[in-house]
């Protein structure tokens, strides 16, 4: 308990830059203008401490000594514990992995659009201290994919790339062999969606049916998810 007011107290004289080189592999965006100052750490974002991991994508944190739960933005990792689906594979694979991004660490939370999910948590990019966002190196380095939900798609195209780097080089859950077989998790993706995973039929699915917007279809599209035949799934 100790270690964590000490961090915490550590968090409100944080000089963090905040500057957004995301994971190792992502192509830069501009940088803030504003430098950051102890009286604000986290220019035009909120500093936090990481208390605890849920999962590979849901985190508590502490602002202002109030735990708040915060789910990553644009992002879904495998599950370790649900309702109705389980544990699926990688799961803890990608929860440890956020483990040691974030735990016990300062961090920037940056907002999109939306302040909260249906389940009330924070919707949140999590930035570190080293500048590089969280969201965005789980999906580099295959412990998470691409989940679109409009109109929190500020870095969308960012994640989609790193996941299309990742797919093809057989990062983390893109190279696992499913259970009892050796066929790996990318393989049940359908080929005419190559940069984000979705089965082939049966059973047919819809726009509805999906988390991703505005992704690339190559024919024959059979789950005809490219409705005018531009080459782009799902743009409404």
């Amino acid at each position: 308990m100790r270690q964590v007011v000490v961090t915490l107290l550590s968090v409100l004289s944080l000089v963090l830059a905040c500057t957004p080189t995301l994971a190792p592999t992502a192509t830069p965006t501009p940088a803030p203008t504003t430098t950051a100052t102890p009286s604000n750490p986290c220019p035009s974002m909120t500093p936090a401490l990481v208390v605890k991991i849920v999962d590979g994508d849901t985190i508590h944190v502490l602002i202002d000594t109030q735990d708040y739960r915060v789910r990553y933005i644009g992002i879904d990792a495998p599950e370790t514990v649900h309702p109705t689906v389980g544990e699926q594979p990688y799961g803890r694979e990608a929860s440890a992995r956020n483990h040691q991004l974030v735990l016990g660490k300062a961090v920037c939370l940056e907002k999109d659009m939306s302040e909260t999910d249906q389940y009330g948590r924070l919707l949140r990019y999590v930035w570190l201290e080293n500048g590089t966002m969280a969201n965005a190196t789980l999906v580099a380095e295959g412990y998470a994919q691409v989940t679109t939900y409009p109109p929190d798609v500020k870095y969308s195209q960012l994640f989609l790339s790193l996941q299309r780097r990742a797919h093809e080089q057989g990062m983390g859950m893109w190279g696992l062999a499913a259970p009892g077989s050796e066929t790996p998790v990318a393989g049940r993706c359908d080929p005419a969606y190559p940069d984000v995973c979705i089965p082939s039929p049966p059973p047919d699915l819809d726009c509805a049916d999906i988390p991703y917007r505005r992704f690339r279809v190559l024919p024959p599209d059979p789950h005809r998810l490219d409705a005018n035949k531009d080459g782009v799934g799902c743009q409404g």
